[in-house]
């Protein structure tokens, strides 16, 4: 047999006034915010420099020759270690970087291009006119080829 309970009626109006007292009460200064803001950066950097602090302290310091040597993938270094770099792999590396930015700034527009107006289009066409203009400038000048 199948029986119903009956809850009793709660009155909402004293829930609210109940939870508008409490709001108040717990309403934040201006600077409550910036003190926030300051503890979150002290757990940044403390959570940063903490490891480097510890290892510091508790690492054994034991120096010799050979662990205060030059070495490179577990081999002697040869040579003078200050040799110059062609500009050309500088000029590569920072090619890289700027079409790889490009990339970040056009996968949202072609995401959302339906819902875009004529002019984030001509925007991003101009965009991809200026990345084309640096491709066609690093062409010309013989960084993309390699010797």
């Amino acid at each position: 047999m199948l029986q119903t309970v009956r809850l009793p009626r709660v009155d909402r109006t004293l829930e609210v006034q109940t939870i508008l007292l409490f709001a108040d009460a717990a309403t934040p200064t201006p600077y409550a915010q910036y003190l926030l803001l300051a503890v979150m950066a002290v757990m940044a950097v403390g959570f940063a420099c903490g490891p480097l602090i510890l290892s510091a302290i508790l690492a054994p310091r034991k120096p010799n020759d050979i662990k205060q040597s030059t070495f490179e993938c577990g081999l002697e270094s040869k040579g003078d270690p200050w040799v110059q770099f062609n500009v050309q792999y500088y000029l590569y590396a920072l090619a890289f970087v700027i079409f790889d930015i490009e990339v970040v700034f056009i996968y949202p527009w072609a995401v959302a291009f339906t819902g875009l107006s004529f002019g984030a289009f001509l925007a991003m066409g101009v965009f991809i006119l200026l990345l084309a203009e640096g491709l066609i400038y690093l062409w010309i000048k013989g960084v993309l080829t390699w010797k």
